[in-house]
């Protein structure tokens, strides 16, 4: 990644002296875990790792797991000046094997793949989240009454904004558009998009970059993709492009390259399974429902905001598309891995893309949705976990962390069902439940 420049880096906080560093990973569910050491021990971090019990962390529950170490990558080191201590991802590994349930690591091997194929990864995110006042209740108390891109009046988060703007760069993100969503009190930070990997950091660095600047405030940040029923959801679409030899692959002649095209039916023919990756949580099926902008329909379009996949306007090197319906509470480098390996999947085997349409997806009857090969999502955790078991290249995909993933998420699934069956609640519920949000709310 390029250096930033030293307008980038800010000026709110002058540096203090680094005494600790943060040793950081993900678990299962993406969110960080790790430890702090001395700042003395960063070499040996890096050459031979820390150990560290790894038995007691969400999908790495195994006795067999407990004993594992921490290596660091050096290339994601930064510093954080306003706490005076600086920060460091890695590689899990067992022994002087990696380990193969090590989200990052499933990553690092899903883009060693790609490249054998002669790609590299372009990934920009854009991930939602909503502001609520603190409270000490599951009331959630909204801030502001603001809409699509209010600027003034109705935004009462813009200062708020601004600061976790300038806040970015010391962790490496580039900020570039900051702007009001649909639902009020729910907003957007968008940054440069960037490799694959680094991607799936800074995604990890800006959500904590987030809630921590909303607690100094006094407010509660939330990813969660349904916080509020009958509220727009928190989706993460993401921009994705292919380079080969230093050259965008998705550049066509007209529109997207055979290698786009591909790569889209990949996406599309796997989409099933790649829900449960990209939008792994009870509350995400919450989100995919008809009447707001969350895709449900599995299409294609190149203007087509009502399409799972859509091919945004481009010039120069912009080609890309615009995968709609993953949330912020993925973890990334699983579901980085999944998609990449969908689409490359689709390019290998020259799936042509089907579902393409122009016209608003929801408008239609099911008779023409049918008659162009258009079919849902799924409409539960539990409905999308069945096709991940079906669908080899997804599983495959997520490699040694499969069988962790699956029974985690599975074990998730039936508390939420026994959680309904005390309560007399269906199964079909778009409620936002109590056991959602208490589960959810701090992803």
């Amino acid at each position: 990644m390029n250096s930033l420049s030293a307008s980038e880096k800010g000026t709110l906080f002058e540096p203090k002296k680094v005494k600790f560093i943060q040793l950081i990973f993900v678990d299962i569910n993406g969110v960080p875990k790790g430890m702090e050491v001395p700042i003395g021990r960063y070499d040996e971090a890096i050459e031979d790792g820390i150990a560290f019990d790894g038995s007691s962390i969400p999908g790495f529950e195994g006795i067999e797991d407990s004993d594992l170490i921490f290596k660091a990558d050096p290339s994601a080191y930064a510093e954080i000046p306003w706490e005076g201590i600086s920060r460091v991802y890695g590689y899990i590994y067992k022994g002087r094997k990696p380990y193969p349930a090590d989200p990052r690591g499933v990553l690092r091997g899903a883009l060693e793949e790609l490249e054998k194929a002669g790609f590299r990864a372009y990934i920009g995110p854009e991930p939602e989240f909503y502001l609520f006042k603190k409270n000490g209740s599951w009331e959630l108390q909204i801030p502001d009454s603001g809409g699509y891109f209010d600027l003034v009046t109705l935004d009462r988060a813009r200062e708020l904004k601004r600061e976790i703007a300038l806040h970015m760069p010391a962790l490496g993100l580039v900020p570039e558009v900051l702007h009001h969503e649909v639902g009020k009190a729910q907003h957007e930070i968008d940054f440069r998009y960037d490799e694959a990997l680094r991607t799936a950091d800074n995604i990890v660095s800006f959500k904590y970059i987030v809630k921590a600047i909303s607690e100094m405030h006094g407010l509660y940040a939330t990813f969660m993709p349904k916080p509020l029923y009958g509220f727009p959801g928190n989706g993460m679409h993401l921009h994705i492009s292919l380079w080969k030899d230093g050259e965008n692959a998705f550049i066509g002649d007209e529109g997207l390259s055979e290698t786009a095209l591909y790569f889209v039916g990949g996406i599309l023919a796997h989409a099933k399974a790649l829900t449960a990756v990209t939008n792994p949580t009870v509350n995400s099926y919450k989100r995919l429902v008809p009447g707001y902008e969350a895709p449900v329909y599995i299409s294609w379009g190149y203007r087509n905001r009502s399409a799972l996949i859509r091919v945004p306007a481009f010039w120069g090197n912009g080609a890309r598309i615009e995968y709609r319906c993953p949330d912020p509470s993925a973890n990334p480098y699983l579901a980085f891995a999944a998609i990449l390996m969908a689409g490359l999947d689709g390019i290998r085997r020259k799936i042509e893309p089907d579902a393409y349409v122009e016209e608003n997806v929801y408008e239609m009857g099911d008779s023409k949705r049918k008659s162009l090969g258009i079919d849902t999502l799924p409409e539960s955790l539990g409905e999308a976990l069945e096709e991940l078991k079906k669908d080899g290249v997804v599983r495959e995909a997520l490699g040694g962390a499969y069988r962790n993933f699956i029974a985690y998420k599975e074990r998730e699934w039936e508390g939420y069902l026994e959680y309904l069956g005390a309560k007399g609640l269906p199964e079909d519920t778009k409620k936002v439940t109590e056991w959602e949000l208490e589960r959810y709310f701090h992803v």
